[in-house]
């Protein structure tokens, strides 16, 4: 009998927390919309083929905003996330399609060097005090050099199936980006949520000087989120051209805005010390089933860029009369 009563009253206090988190306001959004489109659209929005689609492509933004979510969280920002994107498939594309290198290999490739830019982006921040936006500017410029000057502007084509398989494929019916979404976000839910390193990230974030004095290895916690960061975008970059089943290096261009702004929708702060996992999963849901609903009106491209403007905009905006609030 206790242990009913005690159900009862639990499962109200869970509806409660989630009822007042910034991820309900999100879902409401996001519901809100897709009735939108759903209207404005027809049957074309809801078509198992176009929900497929927003699926498989919201999920490659998402993993790479979870990476950006860990940096802004500790008040830094990464602006290479995109030139990494499209880095780390090129690299991983000319490892199977050129070195012989085979899937593995290629995948193996492709995330060192996101991890290598990661890494790079926290040694600059951290031992030569740059400022975040200032470091992650420098490196967004030579990744998305270093793409080009590898291909020539050139495609890389005939990457092996296996590889295709991570991007186009199905296990139980669900499309395998879905899937390695879903365990990009258990492991770093995991990590952020369950972690003494989660702990140390969200107190850099808070009060970095006051992190610093209560013993946490500031630098060391943010070369490891600047690392995270640049594997989970070379890990999103991968996925992406086994999607395509093509490598380029114009890939990602722009990305980084549709992270920052999936990180900072789904309810971290740019001032840091806020945010979850949950966040920018929904925030890249939000901006894909936007993006798609855009294509679905046959809205330029032109005025999509437009739009993702307002988004970003309107999001920091209403970021900052949260904290005043606080």
């Amino acid at each position: 009998m206790k242990n009913s009563e005690s159900m009862t009253l639990k499962s109200p206090n869970i509806f409660v927390k989630f009822k007042n988190s910034a991820s309900f306001g999100i879902v409401i959004i996001l519901v809100a919309l897709c009735a939108v489109l759903t209207i404005t659209t027809g049957s074309a929005f809801l078509s198992s083929d176009n929900l497929l689609s927003v699926f498989r492509q919201f999920s490659f933004t998402a993993i790479m905003a979870i990476g950006e979510c860990l940096v802004i969280i500790t008040a830094g920002i990464d602006l290479s996330v995109g030139s990494i994107f499209a880095f780390s498939g090129v690299v991983g594309g000319m490892a199977m399609a050129n070195w012989g290198m085979g899937t593995l290999g290629g995948l193996v490739m492709g995330c060192a060097a996101g991890l290598a830019f990661g890494l790079a982006n926290g040694l600059f921040v951290t031992k030569l005090k740059l400022p975040p936006f200032i470091a992650t500017l420098g490196t967004m410029s030579i990744a998305r050099g270093l793409s080009y000057g590898i291909t020539g502007g050139y495609p890389i084509n005939k990457l092996p199936d296996g590889f295709k398989f991570i991007g186009q494929g199905y296990i139980a019916g669900i499309p395998t980006p879905i899937i390695l979404l879903i365990v990009v976000a258990i492991i770093f839910g995991i990590l952020l949520h369950k972690s003494v390193v989660g702990r140390r990230i969200y107190a850099i974030g808070g009060n970095e000087e006051a992190a610093r004095v209560s013993g946490v290895h500031v630098d060391r916690v943010k070369i490891l989120v600047f690392a995270m960061s640049g594997l989970l975008a070379g890990l999103a970059g991968l996925a992406t051209a086994a999607r395509l089943g093509v490598a380029q290096s114009t890939a990602g261009q722009g990305y980084e805005l549709d992270a920052i702004a999936a990180v900072i929708i789904g309810g971290a702060s740019v001032n840091g010390g806020t945010g979850n996992i949950a966040g920018p999963i929904l925030g890249a849901a939000i901006m894909g089933v936007l993006r798609n609903g855009l294509v679905l009106l046959s809205v330029s491209a032109y005025w999509q860029q437009a739009v993702l403007g307002i988004v970003i905009i309107l999001a920091v905006t209403f970021d900052k009369l949260r904290s005043s609030k606080r």
